[in-house]
């Protein structure tokens, strides 16, 4: 038998070896290169008087930027409020068994997801010149009641309208992922149970299915925040149009760009922040799985 030492274990064992940790020189020589790189935007930040900081300070919290950053914030509103519950609708047609129901939501979201965003806000923006006026009646009969279409419809309504048919299509198929993830056999024990349909939709299956959709809907929020920018060419007076309003009278771009990305990184950040704390809602009682370490990571 092998001696043992005054510790019990067994000469030459596993306990008398020397551990030696790997070294990662790749990794550490990529590390050094990244902080240099960053060290040198913060100095040109700080440094570069293209900048203009003392401008941007004047800017960031007038009353004009904090106005237009309120109306960005109206129109993300108003656009994901309706865009969801136009998109909701849109996929359950296109859930349903009726072919009719199917097509209509299909073609919808096939027409709306190939235009561009800016040629239909423009769009909406000249309804006037298609339609004169806008009136209930009888189908293909006589019009009860009419009213111009450019009292109806103003810049804000026809950039909210465009903004939330653009943003109804995407919906739909966000809403129709999250309801395909939630296991068909616990509508089949419901149905057995006696539960209504409507029910079994609102108790059930949109809970459930809240886990899959909220991820995608937390981006798309944040992508219509700030696609909302595209409504300067409405001349609307949101964030960005304010901004490009302001330097275009002092000729201070940079600072005036900076003052815009700011307050999306800002806004973009506490939406970021809202949608943590609404996915850890609805996933508690869901075992959530470990990230695996990254590759090549000590164990």
């Amino acid at each position: 038998m092998p001696a043992k030492d005054g510790a019990g274990a067994p000469e030459g064992g596993p306990a008398s070896l020397t551990v030696v940790p790997v070294r990662h020189y790749a990794r550490w020589v990529a590390a050094a290169a990244v902080l240099v790189v960053v060290a040198q935007l913060l100095h040109g930040l700080l440094t570069n008087p293209v900048w203009e900081w003392n401008v941007f300070s004047e800017y960031v919290l007038s009353e004009t930027i904090v106005q237009a950053v309120w109306v960005t914030l109206q129109l993300t509103a108003y656009a994901t409020v309706l865009g969801f519950l136009l998109g909701t609708v849109l996929a359950f047609m296109r859930l349903s068994k009726s072919p009719v129901l199917q097509s209509v939501a299909w073609t919808y979201i096939w027409i709306f997801r190939s235009i561009p965003m800016i040629v239909q806000l423009v769009f909406w923006f000249n309804l006037s010149a298609l339609y004169k006026e806008l009136g209930l009646g009888i189908p293909f009969g006589p019009v009860f009641w009419s009213v111009d279409s450019n009292s109806l419809i103003g810049t804000i309504g026809a950039a909210v309208i465009g903004l939330t048919l653009h943003q109804a299509a995407y919906a739909a198929e966000i809403v129709r992922g999250g309801v395909l993830s939630v296991d068909g056999g616990q509508l089949e024990a419901a149905a057995a149970l006696g539960i209504p349909r409507l029910r079994q939709i609102r108790r059930i299956v949109l809970p459930q299915a809240m886990r899959a959709i909220l991820p995608t809907a937390g981006n798309e929020i944040i992508g219509l925040l700030k696609g909302t920018s595209v409504v300067y060419v409405m001349s609307i007076g949101e964030l960005f149009y304010q901004a490009q309003v302001i330097y275009g009278r002092n000729g201070r771009v940079i600072p005036l760009l900076l003052v815009a990305t700011a307050w999306y990184v800002v806004l973009t950040s506490l939406l970021s922040i809202a949608q943590h704390y609404v996915e850890r809602r609805y996933s508690r009682g869901v075992t959530t799985p470990k990230t695996p370490r990254a590759l090549g990571g000590r164990r």
